[in-house]
């Protein structure tokens, strides 16, 4: 898995500005975010899910709850199978 360290080590800028070009800061020039976000299309990069959840303290998750009355169990459709 390609991270930003990567896209940083291939493109010779720091991680900061790795990430703020990524995330469209305004203080990154636009040569500068053009070669970032060329190497993470070039290198396949996706943002770690686990890490953005870190950051944004947000895990867009949802729950279901539901009652055990049917006795049906795992073929419930609400369960994974």
């Amino acid at each position: 898995m390609v991270t930003i360290y990567d896209i940083a080590k291939k493109t010779g800028f720091s991680v900061t500005t790795v990430s703020k070009a990524i995330n469209n800061y305004s203080d990154v020039s636009e040569k500068t975010k053009k070669a970032i976000l060329q190497a993470v299309e070039d290198m396949n990069y996706l943002p770690n899910s686990s890490a953005r959840t870190l950051s944004t303290k947000k895990s867009w998750t949802i729950g279901v709850i539901f009652v055990e009355s049917l006795g049906i169990g795992i073929k419930h459709p609400f369960s994974m199978k």
